[in-house]
């Protein structure tokens, strides 16, 4: 099939399946006479994984290391097992710290309670005042991963 063909088949936008191939998720395919990409099914199956494992928020070396061990179908699966608890693991430590981070911007809005003109913002004075807002958050809690670039 074609990469518009399997951009179809697996949802996923023709520049991600390029991107995956120059990152080594994907095997280069077969280029025919006109220099067309020829895809397969393995090359359907494999991007399928790769969109599936994105979808849980796994990074590109998570998803390579899935990749690494599905190639090797002998192999024990424990290190598989691992590497999900560990992911787990940091998907738990995530959701910590973004509650903390809601606990912030809750304590951050409670201090404008009623309408008023900004000059008198409790938000806008909180932020602009060093130690009136909650302490920063670490930074992996600044931003929620996962949720933006959903075609990678």
């Amino acid at each position: 099939m074609k990469i518009s063909e399997l951009a179809a088949a697996t949802d996923t936008p023709v520049d991600t399946i390029r991107y995956y191939e120059r990152e080594g998720l994907l095997p280069p395919p077969a280029r025919g006479d006109n220099n067309y990409r020829h895809y397969d099914a393995a090359h359907a199956e494999r991007l399928t994984l790769i969109r599936q494992a994105r979808g849980l928020d796994m990074s590109l070396q998570e998803i390579r290391t899935l990749l690494a061990w599905r190639d090797q179908p002998d192999a024990d699966c424990g290190a598989v097992n691992a590497l999900l608890d560990e992911h787990i693991g940091h998907i738990a430590t995530r959701i910590r710290e973004l509650r903390a981070l809601e606990k912030q911007l809750k304590a951050l809005r409670a201090q404008c309670r009623q309408i008023s003109d900004t000059a008198h913002c409790g938000i806008l004075s909180g932020l602009t005042q060093p130690g009136a807002a909650p302490a920063p958050v670490p930074a992996a809690a600044r931003h929620v991963h996962g949720v933006h670039g959903r075609g990678l």
